[in-house]
């Protein structure tokens, strides 16, 4: 797995007829690609096919988190995820992409910033591997990074939904995004001090899942629970509107999930891409099964929402190792990971932590557990090194997220009235209805 932060070897891009590096002229004048061109221009293909994919999961996530919250408040569901990926875009452009990817540290290993906005000149836009192969170009560098920007965002949407004010959520999802994801993101993709120490994260179990699962626990803290959801010491279950939705949105996850580890190999090797491709989905059918068997047992019936969160889990879980392990290993990270979200959601429940969508389980319990399993089933990583990055990311996004939240909720406030949560913020936030032909009846 080449480093992410290999996007800063940018070499001179040699142009001719056809515009690619190394292409040769032939007699005739028709230009003649080499091998090194023709993998140039599969590598570039591949990892924009990956950054579709990736954009995909935003309207999974979308689905999944409107599914499983009420009917009242499907509008604001889906405005926040529209927005999510316009302020994830445009932040990594103004600064996030020269702060993730700085070149440079000016403390070492720790920060570094190579300016605002992004760009190069036309004749400086290769990224060139280790050998001094062309992989991609610096647009496709930065739209596939990009992709992952908003991801952290997304994870605390679900986990704070149907009570946080739009205008609030928006605001702490531009500064985190703007800063945290990118600035503590440097420390391993952009070739930090965690990078230097060995620390191992593939596609993002810990840089994306669990630093959108830190923020997302800071935020429910700050928030409290939904109205009516603990009633003294009885749970009342507040089932989501809309379980097709839901699931159509976990299998769009899964489908932009083969961009996101698949585009994680940087390139388009057939051996590493199609290896890649068979650990996550392996990952994903075990997570489901693990899901499964351990909520059938607990709660005496098969749980849909549970086998969903199952596919998720295994997703997450195998996104750190995903090129590393083995794939025999691969189904056991995905069935633990899928029996650990389970456990998970039921003992944040009972602890009286309000998570509608179960984010704080799938992103950041099985991102966690993703990432101490390649210290487990690797014999190239060390459990330990894996173990203080975990604890690494879990400081400064939590105390951050916390203090942004804290700040919102002393100035703007965080939480919408008691009238409009209970009227949904559909209405009350956006003066409009998701169904708006159908009666929707609400108990709380």
């Amino acid at each position: 797995m080449k480093s992410r932060s290999l996007h800063k070897k940018i070499l001179p891009l040699a142009i001719t007829m056809t515009t690619l590096p190394a292409a040769a002229m032939a007699a005739d004048g028709a230009a003649e690609i080499t091998g090194a061109a023709a993998a140039y221009v599969a590598n570039n293909t591949w990892m924009l096919v990956a950054t579709f994919l990736v954009f995909i999961m935003h309207l999974g996530f979308a689905s999944l988190e409107a599914g499983l919250t009420r009917a009242k408040n499907t509008v604001n569901i889906l405005f926040k995820n529209t927005a999510i990926i316009a302020i994830g875009l445009l932040t990594y452009a103004a600064m996030g992409f020269n702060l993730m990817y700085p070149g440079d540290f000016s403390i070492s290993g720790f920060f570094g910033f190579s300016g605002f906005g992004i760009g190069v000149s036309p004749e400086n836009m290769m990224i060139a591997g280790d050998d001094g192969v062309g992989i991609y170009t610096y647009w496709t560098d930065f739209i596939f990074q990009a992709m992952f920007a908003a991801t952290a965002a997304t994870i605390v949407s679900g986990a704070v939904a149907e009570r946080i004010k739009l205008h609030s959520f928006l605001i702490f999802s531009t500064v985190y995004v703007a800063l945290i994801y990118p600035w503590v993101g440097s420390w391993k993709w952009g070739g930090g001090w965690l990078d230097t120490m060995g620390f191992y994260d593939f596609a993002g179990s810990t840089l994306v899942h669990s630093v959108g699962g830190w923020a997302a626990l800071a935020g429910v803290l700050v928030l409290g629970p939904r109205l009516g959801k603990y009633a003294g010491n009885k749970i009342k279950p507040i089932m989501g509107h809309s379980m097709p939705l839901a699931a159509i949105g976990v299998f769009l996850l899964w489908l932009g999930w083969f961009g996101f580890n698949g585009g994680s190999v940087l390139s388009a090797d057939p051996a590493a891409v199609s290896f890649v491709f068979v650990t996550t989905s392996l990952a994903a059918a075990a997570g489901i099964m693990g899901a499964i068997f351990v909520s059938w047992i607990l709660q005496k019936k098969p749980d849909l929402s549970m086998a969903l969160n199952g596919a998720l889990a295994g997703l997450v879980g195998i996104t750190a190792g995903a090129d590393v392990v083995s794939v025999m290993s691969s189904i056991v990270i995905g069935f633990i990971a899928g029996l650990l979200v389970v456990v998970s959601v039921m003992g944040i429940d009972r602890i009286k932590i309000d998570d509608p969508v179960g984010a704080l389980s799938v992103h950041l319990v099985c991102g966690i557990w993703g990432t101490l399993a390649v210290g487990l089933f690797s014999s190239d990583h060390s459990f330990m090194t894996q173990v203080v990055g975990v604890v690494a990311y879990a400081v400064p996004c939590f105390i951050s997220a916390l203090a942004i939240f804290y700040i919102l909720k002393m100035t703007l406030g965080i939480r919408v009235d008691e009238e409009e949560e209970m009227g949904g913020l559909d209405v009350g936030e956006h003066g409009m209805a998701a169904y708006a032909d159908f009666e929707i009846k609400s108990a709380i």
